[in-house]
């Protein structure tokens, strides 16, 4: 039998196309925790200040932080308010490498007037032990919450609720969208400003930095679509990058191309089965193009965008939950971009049905240079890590 060799142009060209492909990362799986009760929301930061990103968890009854690399389970409140804590902000603001920590709590969506609460927590000289809740002012349906750095190069507690006061059925009163600047002393006033009140039923956001100056925008998932929200000419303006095509948004992130185009990524309607990427267009009058990517999802409840591999360009992880349909799957999916203008995507699976994904995040968990996940799981009570294993 006569082999043919190939030449060596035609071979090397082979190999640069490999070469050239997304590669896939594998992930390690490891379980932090097995008893927690629903696992709201999800936060990582540098709690004690040993230069190790740590988990912080708003759990229904408790807030709780798991110390890396050991993830010794410290408790950081018990049961803040009658019913459920809701969400957890986490950031260093003031440059001492430990984080400052606010939570949500009192959640009841269906209540639009009386629900809600927002607390700073005063941590101790040993964060080990239990830190000291300071109410702020509020609004109802306190749902999601962010440190996000402003034009002033300061940071601010944005606060973003679910519901407008007095709503009903995602109707009346638009969504009050606040800012809360920490004084010296915490437990003193803190200064409120309303950086949007006009959206309905948002549920989510993200703080990103498209413009040239250090201010961090806000993008916003609402029932009305997805919108920008920034400073200029001296006030806050909402910008549509997205319409109510699938009934509005539930998760929103953005992420980047490895040409360097802006993409944002969406799960559509809210808790919905709709994975979707928005590209930015330079022509066509600067709008965004519409691609879904998947429209399996079940309740789809969690999302984030990073690169794995070190290839220049971000791939969306997105979570889903299935809440009241016991027989459905969950579980855990990674979308990679296969070509330059983001309409082509491989799916990937990261957890096949031992995630209830209530919510995830992204860091460097383990020092190795390579984003890991941390998620929560509602229905499996559970919190896991993903170690980024490197490209199979």
């Amino acid at each position: 039998m006569q082999i043919k060799l190939l030449s060596p142009l035609l071979f090397s060209g082979l190999l640069a196309a490999s070469a050239e492909e997304p590669r896939v990362p594998s992930f390690r799986a490891v379980e932090v925790d097995t008893k927690i009760e629903i696992g709201y929301g999800i936060a990582v930061a540098d709690v004690d200040g040993d230069r190790k990103p740590d988990i912080l968890l708003a759990d229904k009854n408790s807030i709780v932080w798991y110390q890396n690399p050991s993830w010794t389970k410290h408790i950081l409140a018990d049961k803040l308010t009658p019913k459920d804590h809701v969400c957890i902000a986490a950031r260093d603001i003031d440059g001492d490498g430990k984080a400052e920590v606010a939570v949500g709590a009192e959640w009841n969506p269906g209540d639009t007037i009386n629900s809600g609460a927002v607390f700073y927590m005063v941590p101790p000289a040993d964060r080990k032990h239990r830190w000291q809740p300071v109410k702020l002012a509020h609004e109802p349906t306190t749902h999601r919450m962010r440190w996000v750095k402003n034009r002033e190069n300061e940071f601010e507690l944005v606060v973003v609720p679910l519901h407008g006061r007095g709503n009903k059925n995602g109707q009346g009163a638009g969504v009050k969208i606040l800012a809360y600047k920490k004084p010296a002393d915490p437990k003193e006033t803190w200064t409120t400003r309303v950086i949007d009140d006009a959206l309905h039923m948002t549920h989510n956001f993200d703080p990103v930095q498209w413009d040239e100056d250090a201010a961090e925008e806000l993008l916003i998932a609402g029932r009305e679509g997805v919108f920008a929200v920034n400073w200029v000419d001296g006030a806050f303006k909402r910008i549509r990058l997205a319409g109510d095509e699938s009934g509005g948004a539930g998760e929103v992130r953005s992420g980047k191309l490895a040409n360097g185009k802006s993409f944002v990524a969406t799960v559509e309607p809210m808790h919905g089965t709709n994975l979707v990427v928005y590209i930015a267009q330079a022509t066509q009058g600067g709008r965004w193009e519409r691609n879904v990517l998947d429209s399996s999802l079940v309740d789809g409840h969690a999302l984030a965008c990073g690169d794995f591999t070190k290839m220049g360009g971000d791939q969306i992880v997105v979570g889903w939950r299935a809440m009241g349909k016991p027989d459905a799957r969950v579980g855990i999916k990674l979308f990679t971009p296969l070509d330059a203008e983001g309409r082509k995507w491989r799916q990937t699976s990261v957890d096949d049905n031992t995630m209830a994904c209530e919510d995830l995040c992204l860091a460097d968990l383990d020092g190795d240079g390579m984003l890991d996940i941390v998620a929560s799981g509602r229905a499996t009570r559970n919190v896991k890590i993903y170690f980024n294993q490197g490209p199979r």
